[in-house]
C-alpha cells in the first residue's frame, strides 16, 4: 500500500530524482519520515553520497534506529576520511550508543584533521569526563582554555571535573568566574548554589535564586532551596518550595517525603504526613525514607 504524499514532498522527490539538491528551508518543513523517504531516494540514485548518508544517518537516529545510522555514517567517513565532521558525527552516534572506546577513537581522528578544533577538543573532554578519565578530560579542556580563555563550557566542563576530584575550592572560583562572564548562564549559578549548600554556606540562597530568577521552572534549583530553607528551620518557606516543585514535577518522590516530614515532625500533623508519604511512595515504591516514616506517622496515628 502506497502512502499518500504531501504536495511538499512529491516537489522535493522530483528534485531528488533530478538530480538536484533540496533547498534546506524545504527540507527542514519535512517531518523524518519524509526526510528518510527523501534521502532514500537520493541514495538510490548516488549511493556514494557521503553528505546524503551523513543526513540519513542523523536521521535514523532520530528515528530510534541506532545501529542503520552508524551504519551511514561509517559508509560517510569511508567515502571521506578526511572530512572531520563526518568524524565528529561518528563519535556522537557511538557516544549516544554506549560506545565511548569507538567515539573516542572518531574523535581522535577528527583532531589529526583539525587539531584547531575547540569543537573537537570539548568532545573529547566530555567523552573522557563520562568515562571517568578526569584527567584526560582536564588537558582537552585546558587545550581549550589556553585558545579560548573565556570559553564557556569549557569551564563549566572543568569545574565539574574539580568537584569529581574533591577540589571544591578550584570549582568554586571557576563557577564565580563564569557567573560573572555570562550572568544570563543559569546553569552555573544552579551549580554554584548548590556548591555553597553543600558547604552550609548562606551565598547558597542568593545563587539559587538568581538560578530560579534565570529558570523559573527549575525544580533542581526549587529543591535545593527548600533543603535549605528546611534546614535552617524555616518550615514555611520549606513547605511552600516543596508545594511549587510539586506542580511543575507531581511525581517527585524527594519533594513528597521531604514534605512529608515536616507535616510529621514539625506540624504533628499524621494523617497529612501519611498522605505525602503515600505520595512519595506511589512516585517510588522503592523509597525506603518514605515507607519508614509512613509507618511511624501510622504509629502515632493509633496512640
Amino acid at each position: 500500500m502506497y502512502r499518500i504524499k504531501t504536495p511538499l514532498l512529491i516537489a522535493l522527490l522530483a528534485l531528488t530524482l533530478a538530480g538536484c539538491k533540496q533547498s534546506s528551508s524545504d527540507f527542514d518543513t519535512l517531518s523524518d519520515s519524509e526526510k528518510l523517504e527523501v534521502l532514500d531516494l537520493r541514495l538510490e540514485r548516488h549511493p556514494k553520497d557521503a553528505e546524503a548518508l551523513a543526513e540519513r544517518s542523523m536521521v535514523l537516529f532520530n528515528l530510534g534506529r541506532s545501529k542503520e545510522a552508524l551504519a551511514d555514517i561509517n559508509k560517510a567517513v569511508t567515502l571521506e576520511p578526511g572530512n572531520a565532521d563526518y568524524r565528529m558525527q561518528q563519535a556522537d552516534l557511538y557516544f549516544a550508543d554506549g560506545d565511548v572506546e569507538n567515539s573516542y577513537k572518531a574523535l581522535s581522528e577528527a583532531e589529526k584533521l583539525d587539531p584547531k578544533s575547540n569543537e573537537v577538543q570539548l568532545k573529547m573532554g566530555e567523552v573522557t569526563f563520562y568515562s571517568r578519565d578526569y584527567d584526560r578530560s582536564l588537558r582537552c579542556l585546558t587545550n581549550v582554555t589556553e585558545r579560548d580563555p573565556d570559553n564557556r563550557t569549557a569551564l563549566f566542563m572543568k569545574s565539574f571535573i574539580y568537584v569529581e576530584k574533591g577540589d571544591t575550592a578550584s570549582a568554586v572560583t571557576l563557577l564565580r568566574r563564569v557567573c560573572d562572564l555570562y550572568p544570563d548562564y543559569a546553569g552555573a549559578f544552579e551549580e554554584l548554589g548548590i556548591l555553597y549548600y553543600s558547604r552550609h554556606d548562606p551565598l547558597a540562597v542568593e545563587y539559587l535564586n538568581t538560578a530560579l530568577r534565570l529558570e523559573p521552572n527549575n525544580t533542581n534549583v526549587l529543591y535545593a532551596l527548600a533543603m535549605y530553607s528546611q534546614e535552617e528551620g524555616n518550615m514555611e518557606q520549606a513547605e511552600s518550595l516543596y508545594r511549587q516543585l510539586l506542580t511543575l514535577n507531581p511525581a517527585s518522590a524527594d519533594a513528597w517525603h521531604n514534605l512529608g516530614y515536616i507535616e510529621l515532625t514539625h506540624y504533628n500533623d499524621y494523617p497529612r504526613a501519611a498522605a505525602c508519604f503515600d505520595s512519595a511512595l506511589l512516585a517510588d515504591p522503592t523509597h525506603a525514607a518514605a515507607r519508614a516514616n509512613r509507618q511511624l506517622a501510622e504509629e502515632a496515628m493509633t496512640k
